[in-house]
């Protein structure tokens, strides 16, 4: 598949079971279901930690995110990258220079690799205690002509640490571990962002279970109006959207409503 721009980027949100606390096992999943899709997607998005989910017990944590599963992690993905020729995007745990690191990712088919480390770490979890907050601000990949960001879950909100200042991206993707419970809120809150940006706002969220709450069928794609996208779509088992929104459009309604020229404008220090 070729690196021209596409007016139309065919994407797939999967929302993954993950196997919780077990790598090697959820890395068999998600390869079943990045293999399954339409051969002519261009980005597949994974959920948020999608290898182990949360891992609150530290000694746990240890045995499951090594040195070892992070190279493993990164390598198959690679691989599936360039067999299946799509980008893969989510985020998973990664071990760095004695950090435990909740790591975004966006991996092109040619082996260009992104990676982002969470900042806002989750409180209501024991995240903040187990992991390291990143301190970079999020990226922006230019892929088949599209600026695509990358952000994690709890980081949606916060509409300042996601100001799409001087439209510097067309399109926020959000893997994500978000309960059933707060549904309400991450719907509205990937709606709100999506309009306030002017962006195409992309939410990988697993299903399945685990010990903070029932997950199920929560991936979403919106707009730059914030209006639904997608069809579902069986990936070999794992409930999937497929989209395709608009490059064109984005851009021309930016001209037409130019929000963001006239925003406020902060300064992280």
């Amino acid at each position: 598949m070729s690196n021209d721009v596409s007016e139309n980027l065919k994407i797939a949100v999967l929302g993954l079971d993950i196997a919780n606390g077990d790598p090697q096992q959820s890395l068999q999943r998600a390869r079943r279901a990045v293999f399954a899709l339409p051969p002519d997607t261009e980005l597949a998005v994974l959920p948020e930690l999608f290898t182990t989910a949360f891992v609150s017990d530290i000694d746990e944590l240890r045995r499951v995110c090594t040195p070892e599963s992070t190279e493993l992690t990164v390598n198959s993905l690679q691989q599936w990258a360039k067999e299946c020729g799509m980008a893969l995007a989510g985020s998973f745990s990664a071990f760095q220079d004695g950090c435990f690191l909740n790591r975004a990712f966006f991996i092109t088919p040619q082996g260009q690799t992104t990676f982002y480390d969470k900042k806002h770490l989750f409180t209501l979890s024991t995240e903040y205690k187990t992991y390291t907050p990143g301190t970079d601000m999020w990226p922006v990949v230019s892929y088949r002509g599209w600026n695509i960001a990358l952000t994690i879950c709890y980081e949606l909100r916060f509409p300042v640490w996601q100001r799409n200042v001087g439209h510097r991206y067309d399109m926020m993707l959000v893997p994500a571990n978000w309960p059933d419970v707060r549904r309400y809120a991450w719907e509205h809150l990937l709606i709100a962002r999506a309009i306030e940006n002017q962006a195409v706002y992309v939410g990988a969220d697993r299903s399945g279970t685990d010990p903070y709450g029932i997950y199920t069928d929560m991936c979403r794609v919106y707009d730059h109006m914030g209006k639904p996208l997608g069809e579902p779509f069986d990936a070999g088992g794992t409930p999937a959207l497929t989209a395709a929104p608009s490059l064109k459009a984005v851009r021309d309604f930016r001209v037409k409503l130019p929000v963001i020229d006239a925003a406020d404008h902060f300064e992280f220090i």
